[in-house]
């Protein structure tokens, strides 16, 4: 029996390759070309939309690869300076992994209040670095040793930090003029500010009052076009001695925006849905977002288990919605029995808060695309 090595060419969540990665190619030059001329870039864009995919698909350029030493750091999970050292000091370290002895040792060297950490493990003989949040004891001179660092090694560094704005909301004062001031002192250190809290990342680099005023090329996200992402599923499909109808592929871009990430999910359970020689057609698409809804249902009702009632009212309200407006109007709360307009400002503060919903224009929806839809059907 034929064993089943088949690889689903809808990569989801992850950058493998240039060959899974679906077009901007203006995006991956204009990047290249803020790096090559020592800019700094901010990446502002919904997130799901490929940022992530962008900046490593940028780090995967032969013009990189050889020229560059490439650190990417998300923080999104991070609520203080000391996390944000934390995750900065582990990347750099499981990045020099692979490379010489002689890089590891100078990350010691330099980076003195890490020795704490600093480990030979008994078996492969090779060091490790061994520290928890609590043992970033100074974080303000750790990370001067960081940017130290970066400034000394072989060649010149690109540093993306993902879900920038959350510096912004750190509890300590000052975070974002710290960390404006040691980037501005690096001169062969590049940096990529991504987010997807857009109000906050144009505020923080295109409001004068903010550190980071002017200090990026500011660069903004769209969806891929249409027609080139047809052309990129339709050929993944072929490669693998599959077929899909074009009238899928565009139908699925349309229900979900050409938000890449939603997009790429369907796609994937389509492809594993249609078996080798066969064709996929329009008739699978609700059987395909069935299965993608029930591998999440379970994180979908621990969501909601964690949402007061007044939430659930007017996340539920919005999802019926689809695009909703005017959220706070009497027709709005009529239409949908919410009690008042503070209660849905309170409910709406705290689904943007956590991600759930987003806004753009006074317009809202429920940011997962696949959780309006359950929601939809389910409650």
């Amino acid at each position: 029996m034929k064993p089943n090595t088949e690889i689903n060419p809808f990569i989801v969540g992850k950058y493998v390759s240039d060959e899974y990665f679906c077009d901007r190619k203006q995006e991956t030059e204009f990047l290249i070309k803020q790096i090559r001329n020592g800019r700094n870039t901010a990446v502002i864009s919904p997130r799901r939309l490929g940022k992530t995919g962008l900046i490593k698909h940028c780090f995967n350029q032969k013009e990189i690869l050889e020229n560059y030493h490439t650190f990417f750091v998300d923080i999104y999970a991070t609520s203080s300076l000391s996390e944000f050292v934390y995750l900065m000091s582990r990347t750099i370290f499981e990045q020099l992994k692979p490379k010489s002895v002689k890089r590891k040792e100078n990350f010691f060297n330099i980076i003195k209040s890490l020795r704490i950490g600093f480990k030979i493990d008994v078996i492969s003989g090779q060091p490790s670095l061994d520290i928890g949040l609590a043992d970033i004891q100074s974080p303000q001179t750790t990370i001067d040793e960081i940017f130290q660092y970066l400034e000394q090694v072989d060649k010149p560094c690109i540093v993306a930090i993902d879900e920038f704005q959350q510096v912004s909301q750190y509890y300590e004062n000052n975070i974002e003029a710290l960390l404006r001031t040691k980037i501005q002192q690096c001169k062969q250190t590049s940096f990529i500010f991504s987010g997807s809290k857009r109000h906050l990342m144009t505020n923080m680099f295109s409001s004068a009052s903010k550190p980071f005023y002017q200090s990026a090329v500011i660069m903004g996200l769209e969806p891929i076009p249409m027609e080139t992402y047809c052309d990129f599923a339709v050929s993944l499909f072929e490669k693998n001695s599959k077929h899909c109808e074009r009238e899928v592929v565009q139908r699925v871009y349309n229900d979900f925006d050409g938000y890449t990430w939603f997009v790429q999910m369907m796609m994937n359970e389509l492809f594993a849905l249609t078996k080798e020689g066969e064709t996929c057609k329009e008739d699978m698409i609700v059987t395909a977002q069935q299965n993608v809804i029930q591998i999440q249902q379970h994180s979908y009702m621990y969501i909601l288990a964690n949402m007061s009632v007044k939430q659930k009212l007017v996340l539920t309200a919005i999802a019926k919605e689809q695009t909703a407006k005017n959220i706070t109007s009497s027709e709005f709360i009529k239409k949908h029995k919410l009690s008042s307009a503070s209660s849905v400002q309170a409910a709406v503060k705290a689904l943007l808060n956590n991600d759930i919903i987003t806004q753009q224009d006074n317009i809202y929806r429920v940011y997962d695309y696949f959780f309006a839809n359950w929601l939809r059907g389910e409650l």
